[in-house]
């Protein structure tokens, strides 16, 4: 077959272009430190490249997650530690107020102390984090989540919204807690009832918090413990106020002071001397703000001394303090254990992002040793090529003449 000039031309011009073209795409692979320019460049590598390089951008995202997630609740253990200390102190100056040799003037000096310490407490409770995010208020962190009310009760404005961060690919972290589970819903008494005296009592009879013997016996309904004085007798009577029923088996028995006081599931002792009328309630355990525990102790202290009142007022009040104290304990325990989570998260999102980065590196990066040599090869080639195509064009039957 006979090849023309023409085509003889096209063939060496396209191989030129290709080995031009060859030597663009190696000289930018080495400008830029990338061999895949584009996917033709290897598309396999490319494919794997693009999928490492989505999962380095989330795995970049969730070490950032990690590190917003961090500081606030950092912060609010922090805001929660004060809470538990301050709580404490209120704590030791309810147990110093019940010294036989207090005043009634002391007591109301004390009273005004924790009037006080209740608005340092509202005010750690709406405390802020580094960007001025309520730290306590759900959702709502614009917004602070505790205010008074005109009867001087303190009321929650938040919501009990959780925020979450994704800290890993299968795992979502609570970096709040509201100040309704907080603060607000804490359990009354001993958290299944709540055993109080009644204010008009005049006696010295003191009631304890009580137990539970038998959970399957409880009826979840109040009671009332009333006290028959009769010249050297005294005796009992539990009614069940809800259905308005004498407790079966519990009706003018005699009272002993520190006895055993037993009926559907729950106990408890008085011990003391009542006085004739003096009455006890018992009632399944309602959610009661640490607020409302500490505004009950400064009423307490600031009612002068009457019969066992102030007994059972203080005895009333530390109770619910400690169900409080126990509330911000188990809080801060949670929230240790989430900041433990992110510190280990964090170290496994580095490792793998390092490995991630290594693996997208020896895909994408170029190997400029492999690279230079290669370029020098191409030149070379092309440098032949160019040569050769001259020489051929210069054949002819003239020059033999």
């Amino acid at each position: 077959m006979r090849i023309s000039s023409s085509t003889m031309t096209s063939f060496n011009v396209a191989a030129l272009n290709q080995l031009q073209y060859q030597i663009q795409q190696t000289q930018q692979q080495a400008a830029s430190g990338t061999r895949l320019l584009t996917a033709a460049s290897d598309p396999v590598a490319y494919t794997r490249a693009m999928d490492l390089s989505q999962t380095v951008a989330i795995s970049t995202q969730q070490s950032a997650n990690i590190t917003a997630a961090t500081d606030p609740l950092s912060i609010a253990g922090n805001t929660l530690q004060s809470v538990t200390s301050l709580l404490q102190d209120i704590r030791t100056t309810a147990v110093a107020a019940g010294g036989g040799s207090v005043s009634d003037a002391s007591r109301a000096t004390m009273a005004k102390a924790l009037s006080g310490q209740l608005q340092q407490l509202i005010g750690l409770a709406n405390g802020t984090d580094g960007s001025g995010n309520y730290l306590f208020a759900g959702f709502q962190s614009k917004t602070p989540p505790f205010s008074t009310s005109a009867s001087g009760v303190v009321v929650y404005n938040g919501d009990t919204g959780q925020q979450l961060v994704q800290a890993s690919a299968g795992r979502q972290v609570p970096v709040n807690d509201n100040g309704l589970d907080v603060f607000m819903r804490i359990k009354s008494g001993n958290g299944t009832f709540s055993a109080n005296a009644a204010v008009a009592n005049t006696g010295t009879g003191v009631i304890s918090a009580g137990t539970v013997t038998n959970p399957a016996l409880l009826t979840g309904n109040s009671y009332s413990i009333s006290l028959a004085v009769a010249g050297a007798s005294t005796t009992y009577t539990v009614t069940n106020t809800t259905t308005g029923l004498p407790v079966v088996g519990m009706s003018a028995q005699p009272y002993v002071s520190g006895q055993s006081i037993s009926f559907d599931g729950m106990q408890m002792n008085i011990t003391g001397a009542p006085a004739n009328g003096d009455t006890f309630t018992v009632a399944p355990s309602t959610n009661q703000s640490v607020f409302t525990t500490i505004s009950n102790l400064i009423s307490t202290l600031n009612t002068p001394v009457s019969g066992a009142n102030l007994a059972n007022g203080l005895a009333s009040g530390i109770l619910n303090l400690d169900n409080s104290l126990n509330n911000i304990l188990n809080t801060q325990s949670s929230q240790g254990l989430r900041l433990n989570e992110l510190t280990l998260l964090q170290t496994s999102n580095d490792s793998m992002a390092v490995q991630l980065k290594q693996s997208l590196s020896a895909l994408q990066d170029t190997n400029y040793t492999t690279t230079i040599t290669a370029l020098n090869q191409q030149q070379t080639v092309l440098q032949a090529a160019q040569k050769s195509y001259a020489q051929v064009g210069n054949l002819s039957m003239f020059t033999y003449i």
